[in-house]
C-alpha cells in the first residue's frame, strides 16, 4: 500500500529510544514530525537545529519532534547504538527532541518505503488524528507545519498538488535507480579488475540512457583521462563535459569538471597545458559569476576547485583569497553542521598552508605546508596571454 497525505500513520517499531520517553502510540489531538536520518547523512545533520528550533516554536501548540536513525552503517546493532550513543553524546547533550534506534529495517518498511522516499534526510508529519499530513524534506517544513497545526493543509490544493508531484518525483527516481543499479554494478567489477574496456562500455552504456547524469558524466571524463589516458578521446570528451557544465549554470557539474583538470591527486601531465588551462579559466569566471565572492552564498563548496586552477595558473593571491572566503564561509549566515564543518576545515586550511607556504591555524587545528606540495609554476604567470574559448549562453 501506498503511504502518502491521509494514510494511517505506520506505527514506530523500533529497538531503543535513545534520548527522551519511549513513544508507543502516537496521542490524538497531537502533531508529530517523523524524521529519518543517520549521523554520516551531511544534510540530516545540517537539519538538526532547524527541528531543534520548531520543537521549541510550536512545543505549547502540541508538537512533538521524533528522530529515527535507522540508517546508521556498521556491521551489528550493537556497534551502531554504541556510536549513535557516542555520537549523540558528543554532539548532541542538549537535543530536545527524542531519538529512536532500528537497525532492524523495520522502520523503513514502515515508513520510507511505501512512501517511495528514496534518500534521508525525509520528514513525515503526522496530523493530530493519526493521519499523514505530509511527507518530504525538512527544509520544507517552515512553510509546511504551521497550515498543519492550524488544520488547513491536508483540505488544502496546495498540499493536494505537494503530495502528488512528490510521488511522481519519487516514482522517477526509483525507476532511475534501478536502471542504473546493473551499470553501476559491471562499472564498479570492471574497475576492480582494471578492465578499462569493460567499464567504458558500461559507462557508455549509462551515458546513452541518462546523457545527463551527472555521475556518468564524470567518471566516464575520469576514465578517458586518468585511467586509459586516452587523450584522442578525452579531450573531446573534456571540452563537451565543460561546455555542459557551463550550460547548465550548475556548481555541481563545474566542480566535477575543474576536479578532472585541477586535483591534486590526479595526474594530468598528458593534458595538453593551453588547453587545460583554457577550459579551466571559462569554467572558473562562470563559477566566480554565479557564486560571486561578495555574495552571501556558502564557497566553501566551489571555491576550493576554482583556487586549484588559480594556483597552478601562477595566480598565489587570488588562490589564497579564494580559500580564505571558503573558510570565512563555513561561519556564514546559513548555519553549518558541526560534523560537516569538522570534515571541511582540515582540507582547507591544508590548502590554505600549501598556498601561504607557512603554518596558518583556525582556532586550535593548524595546518603546516606539504613538502611534496607543488610551488607555483612560473610559467603559469604567462596564462593572461591565453585566450580564453567562448563563452556559452547560460539556460
Amino acid at each position: 500500500m501506498v503511504l502518502r497525505m491521509e494514510s494511517p500513520a505506520p506505527s514506530i517499531k523500533v529497538q531503543d529510544w535513545l534520548l527522551g520517553e519511549p513513544l508507543t502510540n502516537f496521542q490524538p489531538g497531537k502533531v508529530y514530525i517523523v524524521e529519518f536520518w543517520a549521523t554520516w547523512c551531511g544534510p540530516c545533520l545540517a537539519a538538526m537545529p532547524h527541528l531543534v528550533q520548531l520543537q521549541e516554536q510550536y512545543k505549547d501548540s502540541g508538537l512533538e519532534v521524533i528522530g529515527v536513525a535507522a540508517d546508521e552503517q556498521a556491521p551489528t546493532a550493537d556497534e551502531a547504538r554504541t556510536k549513535l550513543d557516542a555520537w549523540l553524546s558528543e554532539k548532541c547533550s542538549n537535543l530536545n527532541y527524542r531519538i529512536a534506534f532500528d537497525h532492524t529495517g523495520e522502520m523503513n518498511k514502515l515508513w520510507m518505503e511505501p512512501s517511495f522516499s528514496v534518500g534521508i534526510p525525509t520528514s513525515f508529519v503526522v496530523d493530530r488524528d493519526g493521519h499523514i499530513a505530509f511527507i518530504g524534506h525538512p527544509t520544507e517544513l517552515d512553510d509546511v507545519l504551521p497550515k498543519v497545526l492550524n488544520g488547513s493543509w491536508r483540505t488544502s490544493d496546495e498540499g493536494k498538488t505537494a503530495d502528488t508531484r512528490r510521488i511522481a518525483e519519487s516514482e522517477s527516481i526509483a525507476r532511475e535507480q534501478a536502471l542504473k543499479k546493473p551499470i553501476n554494478d559491471r562499472f564498479r567489477a570492471a574497475v576492480e579488475k582494471e578492465d578499462w574496456k569493460t567499464a567504458l562500455s558500461a559507462i557508455e552504456e549509462g551515458i546513452a540512457l541518462m546523457p545527463d547524469h551527472l555521475n556518468f558524466r564524470q567518471a566516464h571524463a575520469h576514465l578517458v583521462l586518468h585511467r586509459m589516458h586516452d587523450m584522442w578521446t578525452g579531450l573531446p570528451t573534456m571540452r563537451q563535459f565543460a561546455h555542459d557544465a557551463i550550460d547548465r549554470n550548475s556548481e555541481h557539474w563545474m566542480i566535477a569538471a575543474l576536479d578532472q583538470l585541477f586535483h591534486p591527486n590526479l595526474d594530468h601531465s598528458r593534458f595538453p597545458s593551453a588547453e587545460r588551462f583554457a577550459i579551466g579559466k571559462e569554467l572558473s569566471d562562470h563559477m566566480l559569476a554565479l557564486n560571486p565572492p561578495q555574495g552571501e552564498s556558502p564557497k566553501f563548496w566551489s571555491y576550493p576547485a576554482v583556487a586549484r586552477y588559480y594556483h597552478e595558473s601562477g595566480n598565489k593571491d587570488r588562490a589564497i583569497e579564494l580559500v580564505e572566503l571558503a573558510l570565512k564561509s563555513l561561519d556564514g549566515p546559513e548555519p553549518v553542521a558541526d560534523e560537516l564543518k569538522q570534515h571541511l576545515l582540515p582540507e582547507l586550511l591544508q590548502a590554505l598552508a600549501n598556498y601561504k607556504s607557512e603554518k596558518v591555524c583556525c582556532g586550535a587545528l593548524c595546518a603546516a605546508p606539504q613538502n611534496n606540495f607543488p610551488k607555483v609554476p612560473k610559467r603559469g604567470r604567462t596564462r593572461k596571454n591565453i585566450k580564453p574559448r567562448r563563452k556559452h549562453k547560460k539556460e
